[in-house]
């Protein structure tokens, strides 16, 4: 993004909210106040101290406004951007230039959502499309069956290797306390299970947790002041190409081949660069547009590069540390999942899915129909 300085601003607290069953009873709203008080004791500040609200929601038409209510706070800036599961990304960057133009000095940026229990069809009501709704596609599902699809013929690419990433998500899920797969899974349990939209079975989509997440943003120099390691915003790329999958200008190239350079150039930095490489995994064929778009390997290379473990514990690259959509949770936008893996990876908090000498971290958001792409380049003190 033009105008913002490598590292002038850092992300010093995370936290998720309640996950998955234990979640059940709470509103979004809840979700998001609950995250936010986590995120805030991470990082050793008080809500008083907070003068920027950053939230995005599809269960809530105005969420700031909810929260400056519910948190009975009364901020100097807000940003309601709302662009799919990559908003929180896309806040990063916003709040990072807010806070370099002395806007604020605290950014909460929060979501929160009862997809689960409300059921998908509740939580994100679908528009009207005049170039799609009369064919009734089951979205999104269909739409990135149709990206698959279209790899596959294009490059070769197979349905064990989309496999390879939903098998790679779970050994590192089987890490994570908090995820909600808890059971090991196979290449043949990924073909084998209830087809959704070809080429994916349930095993290639996402979950559908409920549940939130908060991330504390201040100036680099306040960061040095709080409890514990900050996570400096190096680079950040935003990139907008579609709005439907009909009009998307070529289903193999995602808008992460826009993004992904701008946040590099912004770093200074390169993908050999990046130890640790967070992706948002709504579906399996994501990862592998990803990874080649961001530059991690040549396009139609990506199904060749999931195989063998590579992307899993012990793997060539550190892909998705906590699970992943596919097997850690994704409450209906998961992009604020990638920032919270990404932080605590570059502070080393990670414990058995620890990356060693982590100090810089990708988190790559995705939103819509593959629809809006948003880079975060974070790094540790060593960067700067």
């Amino acid at each position: 993004m033009s105008g913002l300085k490598r590292g002038s601003a850092a992300i010093v607290g995370v936290a998720e909210s309640d996950l998955g069953a234990v979640a059940q009873g709470m509103s979004p709203i809840d979700l998001m106040a609950q995250s936010a008080r986590r995120a805030l004791d991470d990082c050793g500040l008080k809500l008083a101290d907070v003068d920027a609200l950053f939230a995005a929601t599809t269960q809530a038409r105005s969420p700031t406004l909810y929260l400056r209510e519910y948190l009975g706070i009364e901020p100097r800036y807000h940003d309601n951007t709302q662009i799919g599961g990559s908003s929180f990304e896309a806040h990063v960057g916003h709040a990072q230039a807010a806070i370099q133009a002395g806007l604020c000095e605290v950014a909460l940026i929060t979501y929160g959502s009862t997809q689960r229990t409300v059921s998908r069809a509740a939580s994100s009501p679908r528009e009207f499309n005049p170039y799609e709704t009369v064919y009734k596609p089951f979205l999104p599902s269909s739409a990135y069956a149709l990206a698959a699809s279209r790899h596959m013929h294009q490059y070769g690419t197979t349905r064990e290797q989309l496999a390879q990433v939903a098998v790679a998500a779970r050994k590192w899920a089987l890490m994570n306390p908090r995820a909600w797969e808890k059971e090991p899974l196979t290449v043949e349990q990924v073909l084998n299970a209830r087809m959704v939209s070809y080429p994916f079975t349930v095993r290639d989509c996402c979950l559908v947790t409920d549940g939130g997440g908060a991330v504390i943003m201040v100036s680099a120099e306040r960061a040095k002041t709080l409890k514990k390691k900050p996570a400096y915003v190096l680079g950040v790329g935003e990139y907008l190409s579609h709005n439907s999958i009909s009009n998307m200008a070529d289903l193999t190239v995602s808008g992460a081949a826009r993004s992904g350079p701008q946040a590099f150039r912004m770093a200074g930095l390169t993908p050999a660069d990046v130890k640790v490489v967070e992706l948002y995994d709504a579906f399996t064929i994501n990862t592998l547009l990803f990874l080649e778009d961001l530059g991690f390997c040549p396009k139609g290379e990506g199904g060749r590069f999931v195989s063998g473990g590579n992307i899993a514990p012990g793997g060539k690259l550190n892909v998705n540390t906590n699970g992943g959509g596919l097997s850690y949770c994704h409450p209906g936008m998961y992009g604020i999942f990638l920032l919270i893996e990404a932080v605590r990876q570059i502070r080393g908090e990670r414990g058995q899915a620890q990356v060693p000498d982590c100090h810089v971290a990708l988190a790559h958001g995705n939103g819509g129909v593959l629809s809006s792409q948003i880079t975060v380049i974070l790094g540790s003190e060593a960067t700067l």
